[in-house]
């Protein structure tokens, strides 16, 4: 169902109604009361008779008028009811305030599965529970009670009431913005994060959409939503649970698992969206992306009244990845015709007192300044807006002035100004004036910064459409039916994992470069396998019951003659017995020494969010110890495996450090592209490691592989599912 009917309701319900002026139920009524909103009310409470002069009834079956959404006070417990005569009566929405669902554990999931079961039964659709409300501004549909929420054209999407009610207050006091509804998502229940998503993607009155998110429940067909809709308006978001006692906060508060940092963050930023890490940051960066056109080059002038603002804000802009383009000769020959002899005007340009008597060449320098074709946006730094209150009132009039003729720079040309005033808390009227025409200003040069950052960032996302990921996983497409009997064979015998041979195998009928090794039951054979090899050879204990074989002492490497490789037979064979005496042991795995390279790790995993992701670093004990690591979200393309590669700081080691030659990163490419096509073939996988694979100056070779199968898959074949 459209979720029309339940953001833009003509007609509310509130169960739960109540005559106490500190419940939410009397709160409610006293809002849509107070903010004029021209719906029906209709107060519900069994006990009542009317509440603030509307008539009460005793349920929501009692009203003889259509309803379209319901607003649920009541216990968590009545709320499988509560929906039951919604339902009877044909309430198309519900928003659920109650606490006590899935958030506290097992009884709460319980109760939050029944009271699921009775919305869809009845095709009621929930927001919530456990939220603070919802909001549609424009039509003064107040279901949270909060009072003189600024009106504007972002959407607000949080699971927290305390995050929303800084985020409004914050435009309500700092900004000419403001929004167009609010969602408390709450628990995800029912209606999910995507589906807002949708909503607010063809919402007209939507230029953009502000996230608070701790948990989702379908990441990844958020990421498909999320998509869609940046390439017609910003997504900025924010998302908490990054660390370990973060994660245990959210989710206690709404029921959902907080997935891997690395993982989240760059999936959201795959799909378009604007993450933000500091919460200072956030409300900025929405009012800059909803209010400027994009930066189209990543190349940003800097224009100030001092040279310490200039060089502390090239300084972030710099840390931020943005380009500081020299100024063309004909631009910086058309500055200091109007600036004093002192003014630097490479970029940053410091204007060097040359606005002291006249700030309205602020303006004049602007438009030289965004003229250049070098330069996507501007950011002005320091005193401007203050020059009345500092030196002058009648520069206050320059000012303005100047504030005029920047906001028409803007919407004429569609190059950004973003503005940094040490003067932005006096209100001077300047400011304001920057604000009317959708100049954002703020006191913090990191603000102001992170703003210019955030405008580059989503222009250079728009930019480079065709290298979008769909996000989309084409199950089976790319399976072999060599591969789908290596599989079987192992789900028929109900085992854990693949033998290392056997995931060795499946990579190989994909074309991946693996040892030809042999797997071996006694120790002639194993000196005749190592004989045919005709090099050194590694063995290896193969159980199906020993996943961790070093642990086990179940390795040897580097043997090269045969009293050595008998001699490594017996004793890995005997303590793996000692390890676990119950280890059904098929034998022993025969391979040949790799070349010499550099160790990385590839592995795979289900993330509980967005399902299937990989993961690339470097290999042995480093991957633990410095935890250099990239992820990404299934499946990868080319361009995705070589950035994967690039943004660790071991890359130099394989791009040929310190002389030594480089080794084959395109070879290590189309093996990361190759496990991605794996996991998609194969959806029987749970988790795949590749440690070590060995990257030479020409090729890469799997040293080991070691695949896990999903729990609800063993003991049943493809053929029987």
């Amino acid at each position: 169902m459209s979720l029309d009917r339940i953001f833009n309701a003509e007609s509310v319900a509130i169960i739960g109604a109540s005559r106490n002026e500190t419940k939410r139920g009397y709160q409610a009524i006293r809002t849509l009361l107070d903010e004029k909103y021209e719906g029906k009310i209709y107060p519900v409470n069994p006990k009542e008779k009317s509440i603030l002069g509307f008539k009460c009834y005793k349920s929501v079956t009692d009203i003889d008028e259509p309803i379209d959404v319901a607003l649920v006070a009541t216990p968590a417990k009545t709320l499988p009811s509560v929906l039951a005569d919604c339902g009877k009566k044909g309430v198309k929405g519900a928003v659920v305030l109650a606490g006590g669902f899935g958030e506290i554990g097992s009884d709460g999931r319980k109760l939050e599965d029944e009271m699921v079961a009775a919305a869809k039964k009845h095709n009621i659709r929930l927001v919530g529970p456990n939220t603070s409300g919802m909001l549609n501004l424009k039509d003064n549909l107040n279901l949270v009670g909060l009072k003189d929420a600024p009106r504007g054209d972002i959407a607000l999407l949080t699971q927290s009431g305390n995050m929303a009610l800084t985020l409004i207050t914050e435009a309500k006091i700092k900004s000419r913005k403001g929004f167009s509804y609010y969602v408390g998502v709450g628990n995800e229940a029912d209606i999910k994060f995507h589906e807002y998503l949708e909503f607010f993607r063809q919402d007209p009155d939507t230029r953009a959409i502000l996230m608070y998110v701790e948990g989702m429940r379908n990441g990844r067909e958020f990421l498909q939503q999320a998509q869609k809709t940046t390439l017609e308006k910003p997504i900025i978001l924010l998302k908490s649970g990054r660390s370990a006692t973060g994660k245990r906060s959210a989710g206690s508060h709404t029921g959902a698992l907080a997935g891997i940092s690395e993982v989240a963050k760059g999936a959201f930023q795959r799909a378009g969206i604007v993450v933000i890490e500091n919460s200072d940051e956030l409300f900025p960066a929405a009012e800059t992306l909803s209010s400027l056109p994009p930066i189209k080059n990543n190349k940003v002038a800097i224009l100030a009244d001092g040279g310490g603002h200039a060089t502390i804000a090239a300084d972030i802009l710099t840390d931020l990845g943005i380009e500081l383009p020299e100024l063309s000769e004909k631009t910086q020959h058309r500055l200091k015709e109007i600036l004093p002899d002192a003014a630097s005007v490479p970029n940053p340009v410091d204007v060097a007192g040359g606005t002291d008597t006249d700030p309205s060449v602020f303006a004049d320098c602007a438009e030289i300044i965004l003229k250049d074709p070098n330069v996507g946006g501007l950011l002005i730094v320091g005193l401007f807006g203050g020059y009345g209150i500092r030196f002058a009132e009648s520069l206050a009039l320059m000012e303005e002035d100047a504030a005029h003729r920047m906001g028409k720079l803007v919407k004429k040309g569609r190059k950004p100004i973003v503005l940094h005033s040490l003067y932005n808390s006096e209100k001077p009227h300047a400011l304001d004036l920057l604000r009317y025409y959708n100049i954002p200003v703020y006191d913090s040069l990191d603000i102001s910064a992170k703003c210019m950052a955030v405008l580059a960032e989503y222009g250079s996302y728009l930019a480079s459409y065709h290298a979008k990921s769909s996000f989309k996983l084409n199950w089976t497409a790319k399976a072999k039916p060599a591969g789908n009997d290596i599989i079987n064979k192992a789900l028929r015998e109900r085992r854990q994992a693949l033998l290392e041979h056997e995931g060795k195998k499946l990579f190989e009928i994909h074309g991946a470069p693996v040892p030809q090794d042999c797997l071996v039951e006694s120790e002639d054979e194993a000196v005749k396998c190592a004989i045919d090899l005709g090099t050194d050879v590694a063995l290896k204990i193969v159980s199906p019951d020993i996943l961790h074989k070093s642990d086990a002492g179940g390795v040897c490497l580097k043997l090269s003659t045969e009293k050595d490789i008998r001699y490594a037979y017996r004793e890995i064979v005997k303590k793996s017995k000692k390890y676990n005496a119950k280890a059904d042991i098929k034998g022993v795995l025969v391979s040949p020494m790799a070349d010499e390279g550099v160790e990385i790790i590839i592995g795979t995993k289900i993330d509980d969010q967005f399902g299937p992701v990989i993961m690339y670093g470097l290999g042995g004990i480093m991957v633990e110890i410095l935890k250099d690591v990239a992820f990404r979200v299934l499946p990868i393309s080319p361009t995705d495996a070589r950035k994967m590669i690039a943004e660790t700081k071991s890359y130099p080691i394989l791009d040929g450090a310190r002389g030594t030659p480089p080794l084959d990163t395109k070879a290590l490419q189309r093996l990361l592209v190759l496990c991605s096509d794996i996991v998609e073939a194969y959806p029987q996988i749970q988790e795949m490691d590749l440690n070590p694979v060995i990257v030479h100056q020409k090729g890469v070779s799997v040293v080991d592989a070691r695949i896990i199968l999903k729990t609800e898959v063993r003991g049943q074949s493809t053929e029987d599912r």
